[in-house]
């Protein structure tokens, strides 16, 4: 049982890990090579673009793949919430 828990808790960890570069890329990224990105996308720049929709899209993309993945998770770990 120890070590279900400890791979629920280390493919948690890197899942969570992974995110959070995706997370600071988009965030931090974009805005410290907004200069480069200076081409136009949809008739805008393409650096007002991601700042103003593209990562606002890519943060509720991370939520949802994190909530559908901790699913498959806690099915295959046999950590999940039994229907009463």
């Amino acid at each position: 049982m120890t070590s279900a828990r400890e791979r629920h808790w280390r493919s948690n960890l890197w899942v969570t890990a992974f995110l959070l570069l995706i997370w600071l890329i988009v965030t931090f990224g974009v805005s410290y090579f907004a200069r480069e990105l200076n081409f136009r996308f949809f008739g805008w720049p393409f650096s007002f673009w991601v700042g103003a929709q593209g990562a606002l899209v890519v943060y509720l993309l991370i939520v949802a793949f994190y909530a559908w993945y901790m699913n498959r998770l806690d099915v295959r770990c046999g950590a999940d919430e039994e229907e009463p």
